[in-house]
């Protein structure tokens, strides 16, 4: 089973460097103000699939942790309940 996802990251990294490689040409990306960035477009693909992944994780973040904590609350109403009195 480790051989067969060692072949598949092997793969899915071939195919990324390819798109790399293909996608070399430099993009200029204008902002306020007069900024630019200038770089290659698979920077610009992976800087922003990166991005989005971070805002993501944030928003799910706040809702895990509310959860972890009332998860906390009713395990301890749960022992408190159960103690002989």
């Amino acid at each position: 089973m480790r051989y067969l996802a060692l072949f598949f990251k092997i793969i899915l990294f071939v195919l990324l460097l390819g798109f790399a490689v293909k996608n070399s040409d430099d993009v200029t990306l204008r902002y306020f103000l007069g900024y630019e960035w200038r770089s290659p477009l698979a920077l610009v693909i992976l800087v922003s699939f990166a991005v989005g992944l971070l805002v993501g994780l944030l928003a799910c973040s706040w809702r895990l942790l509310r959860n972890h904590r009332e998860l906390r609350q009713l395990r301890r109403a749960v022992v408190d309940h159960s103690k002989p009195e």
